[in-house]
């Protein structure tokens, strides 16, 4: 299976697969029409606490992993609920950070490919 990520900002396209928003607030200013998401993680997204504590500093990143993949290892009922909306087949993961790279949305993927 091909797991991505991408920006909720940028144009859905065929070779994204299910789309999976992993955000626990919907991006400011998008319609849900225009993003064409397949389904909304917001269970498996970082708490509300860790997201503000992380607050996309870099240093934070290791520590942010650490305590997102341990909130992951707890719920495994939104685990499950994640697994069985993405299918077999292309995945995308979409985010609403700015940042593209150290974001909850490769933190996710790092994760899932970890505990396969």
């Amino acid at each position: 299976m091909a797991t991505h990520t991408k920006s909720i900002r940028e144009k859905p396209a065929r070779s994204d697969g299910r789309r999976i928003l992993v955000d626990r607030l919907w991006p400011r200013g998008l319609s849900k029409e225009k993003v064409a998401i397949d389904f909304w993680a917001r269970d498996v997204a970082p708490s509300n606490e860790l997201r503000k504590w992380y607050s996309h500093d870099p240093a934070k990143w290791d520590e942010f992993r650490r305590r997102y993949f341990a909130e992951l290892d707890a719920n495994e009922e939104g685990m499950a609920e994640l697994r069985s909306h993405m299918g077999k087949g292309a995945v995308t993961l979409l985010f609403g950070s700015r940042e593209a790279r150290l974001n909850n949305a490769t933190a996710l993927i790092e994760y899932l490919k970890a505990r396969r």
